[in-house]
């Protein structure tokens, strides 16, 4: 089937009911902005969290809700609003809402449109942490999976009622990038959270690299290798072969990635190397930019004449020589720039001197908890524009970087 870009997409928007309902009028709103057309069906729950006439506004276009509506049904309507649509989008599912999908209801319009349609459907699940684990809300998951149903998210962070896990709605810009995957290969199956990258080879560089002054000292960093560990993890998830080149880390391995373990930036470089080709290439290590022009043989003792001083040389450019290669360059290659200050004006520079499709850029000034933390707060730097993510944990940031990939990947032959 033939690409339909996000800018002529008619999107059929299914919002149900939970707290993360207010979510989906910042989704119509990002969709009006790019130039889809967006008509909203809302489930009685719904309008106990959101008003029709919140998302009719931002929509443009009357709300549906009453599937024995005189009007809208005397030609059947909807079986029409079923089948207008080039994508079907719930969000937020519910674990009711999605049990129902399971088990072919259609006793309100929601589920009658999603029985009725014959276009694709992408779920972003939202519910309790518990409900989300639960062994029932899995075999539903499963089913729909089976069915063809594409997934994007959920998030794993706090919640409303104060636990903690996956469950969370994906963010509005992480649901807009799923959409317009979806919508670049209208032909595919492919679920966001399973198969997305499925037959991609992935490069993921992570960790600091340790530059040996002498046996026992090195030049190195304080990054721990939890993000660039979960973006491997993610793009496993989502179906990619991954190769995970890491300098010095105490995080364990993700299952089912291939792991290369270095420790200085040359042999990060010949690791990288050695693993081409491949589709994408994630440059998410902290590479020491310089090492000492000769390494001692033996430990370097105090002396009478004060600290040694130490002749430092420039470490290859791993990112730059990858984006700039003339053959087995990947199709998309992501850098990061962690920065102290101006971030937004480094990162930019960055982008244009690498000459990479994508810079992830976040503070590591003092006060912050990206080094070694669990979370991370990040821009999205491309030609086209900054992108600002909320703070969200580095596995939420990794799987909406892989989401981003795919969309990225969709767009290339």
């Amino acid at each position: 089937m033939t690409p339909i870009p996000i800018s002529a997409a008619r999107v059929l928007l299914i919002i149900g009911g939970g707290i993360a309902a207010y979510k989906s009028l910042e989704l119509i709103r990002r969709l009006r902005d790019q130039g889809a057309s967006v008509q909203v069906v809302m489930t009685a729950s719904a309008r106990e969290f959101i008003t029709p006439l919140s998302a009719s506004t931002l929509s443009g276009q009357p709300v549906r809700h009453d599937l024995f509506s005189l009007t809208d049904e005397a030609l059947i309507g909807h079986i029409e609003l079923s089948r207008s649509a080039d994508l079907v989008v719930v969000a937020p599912a519910t674990a009711n809402l999605l049990a129902r999908m399971t088990g072919g209801l259609a006793d309100d319009l929601a589920t009658t449109l999603l029985l009725a349609t014959d276009k694709r459907v992408l779920v972003a699940p939202a519910m309790n942490v518990r409900m989300w684990l639960h062994p029932a809300t899995q075999r539903n998951i499963d089913q729909l999976k089976a069915d063809g149903v594409a997934f994007v998210g959920p998030d794993e962070g706090p919640m409303a009622c104060g636990e903690y896990g996956p469950g969370r709605m994906a963010e509005p810009t992480a649901i807009v990038e799923a959409i317009e995957a979806a919508l670049a290969r209208p032909g595919d199956s492919q679920d966001f959270d399973g198969v997305a990258l499925s037959g991609r080879h992935v490069i993921v560089t992570s960790g600091p690299t340790y530059e040996p002054i002498d046996p026992v000292r090195f030049i190195g960093n304080r990054s721990s290798g939890r993000q660039g560990h979960a973006i491997a993890q993610a793009a496993v998830g989502a179906g990619a072969k991954v190769t995970l080149i890491t300098g010095p880390v105490a995080v364990p391995d993700p299952p089912g990635v291939t792991v290369v373990r270095v420790e200085t930036a040359r042999e990060m470089q010949a690791a990288v190397e050695a693993a081409l080709p491949a589709d994408a290439f994630i440059s998410a290590a902290a590479v020491a930019d310089w090492r000492v022009d000769r390494v001692e043989t033996e430990k370097i003792k105090k002396g009478e004449y004060g600290a040694p001083t130490l002749h430092l040389v420039e470490n290859p450019d791993i990112l730059a020589g990858v984006s700039k290669k003339t053959s087995q360059r990947p199709s998309v290659v992501i850098g990061f720039a962690a920065e102290t200050e101006q971030v937004v004006a480094h990162a930019k520079t960055k982008l244009r001197r690498k000459g990479c499709d994508l810079i992830i850029a976040n503070s590591v000034a003092k006060g912050t908890t990206t080094f070694g933390g669990d979370s991370n707060e990040v821009l999205v730097i491309s030609a086209d524009g900054i992108e600002s993510w909320p703070a969200m944990t580095k596995i939420s940031v990794a799987e909406r970087i892989v989401a981003r990939l795919a969309t990225e990947l969709a767009k290339r032959p």
